[in-house]
């Protein structure tokens, strides 16, 4: 018996790892060039920001390679502590002296001394919670109130206490993938519009409740009439992308990260690459994300169960749909979310939780 499984075990998906190691290593690299000069003013010491993101990529790769060599189906027992560990974080965030407020929101939990973003989390134990919840009614999932309906009051419950952070960008990546999650465990499409047309008007209500949504979402239609204000980041992420040409001014040798372009090292990474690298450098980080979300879809459909299966394919979902937003976001595609770049963006939480699901990933492609 033992024979015989290591016999069907394999590899861990090579182009996947190799996409995520070519991302981390573009990602170090441009986040000392965009963050240097930001470090020597801050913190007297230009590789401030370079030397933490060295210590999350080594913890990083660290679990990745846990969850490599940890059985998948061992996150079905993980399930349900995971999503009670996720509300419990989620309401101490609204506890004065533990939950931290950044950017106008309270996202950040500070337990002695240490911090950490609670919804990067959520994303990852929302996704095998609705994996292994989904996988257990599958017989059901035509029935709207036996297959979808608990799975939605539980997503629904997550989102508002999302929301009441505020993290309306969040709030729409679990609302998406949740859906997205359904479709693939068979819901009935007429179940699937209902809930879309039921979230549409949702979302626009949110939009008009917080007076900054709407003000992005006119910036976005129209910066240049606020240039100095509303306007001005998504005009400075613009002026990146037309400096940089084909081929970049070079690496380094940028102008927008030198207080022009606001948190450059994070939200606005990508634009530091187009104007240094150019055309070429974002059409190959495009390339590496669209290569990364294809790896990623085949390992979930190769998976040897249908756990396996919705796990992959919502990991799959979550990186590919926060790159897709922030990539879009920055080029005046669609509005500015606020939302890192996966594996390239500074950030501690946020890049440990995508190297967690990349070895999720990795370990899933071995029993295939």
């Amino acid at each position: 018996m033992d024979a015989a499984f290591k016999k069907e075990e394999r590899l861990p998906d090579i182009v996947l790892l190799l996409v995520t190691l070519i991302l981390i290593i573009v990602g170090t690299a441009m986040i000392y060039s965009s963050s240097s000069i930001i470090a020597l003013e801050k913190f007297k010491d230009g590789q401030y920001f370079l030397k933490k993101q060295l210590v999350f990529v080594v913890l990083g790769l660290i679990s990745m390679m846990v969850m490599t060599k940890l059985p998948y189906i061992y996150l079905k027992k993980l399930a349900y502590p995971a999503l009670a560990l996720s509300f419990v974080f989620l309401l101490l965030l609204f506890v004065p002296s533990l939950g931290m407020k950044r950017g106008g929101a309270t996202r950040w939990l500070n337990l002695g001394g240490f911090s950490f973003q609670v919804t990067e989390m959520v994303k990852i134990t929302m996704i095998i919670f609705l994996a292994h919840l989904l996988t257990r009614k599958a017989c059901q999932i035509k029935n709207f109130a036996r297959g979808v309906l608990v799975p939605l009051g539980v997503t629904g419950a997550v989102i508002l206490l999302v929301l009441l952070q505020p993290d309306f960008g969040t709030a729409v990546i679990i609302a998406t993938i949740f859906l997205m999650m359904l479709c693939i465990a068979g819901a009935q499409m007429k179940h699937l519009l209902f809930l879309v047309a039921a979230f549409i008007p949702i979302g626009i209500a949110l939009i008009f409740y917080k007076g900054y949504r709407l003000t992005r979402l006119l910036a976005f239609l129209n910066p240049w009439k606020d240039p100095d204000n509303t306007g001005f980041q998504i005009i400075q992420s613009l002026i990146s992308f037309g400096s940089g040409g084909a081929f970049g001014v070079g690496i380094g040798e940028g102008m927008q990260k030198l207080f022009y372009l606001p948190e450059p090292h994070t939200d606005f990474i990508i634009s530091i690459i187009a104007e240094e690298s150019g055309f070429i450098g974002v059409t190959i980080v495009i390339i590496m994300f669209a290569l990364f979300a294809y790896r990623g879809f085949t390992i979930a459909m190769k998976a040897p169960d249908f756990f396996g299966t919705l796990l992959a394919a919502g990991l799959t979902m979550v990186i590919a749909l926060e790159a897709f937003i922030n990539i879009a976001g920055v080029m005046g595609l669609i509005p500015l979310k606020g939302l890192v770049l996966p594996f390239l963006s500074y950030g501690g939480t946020a890049f440990l939780m995508s190297m967690t699901a990349v070895g999720i990933l990795l370990n899933i492609s071995t029993q295939t």
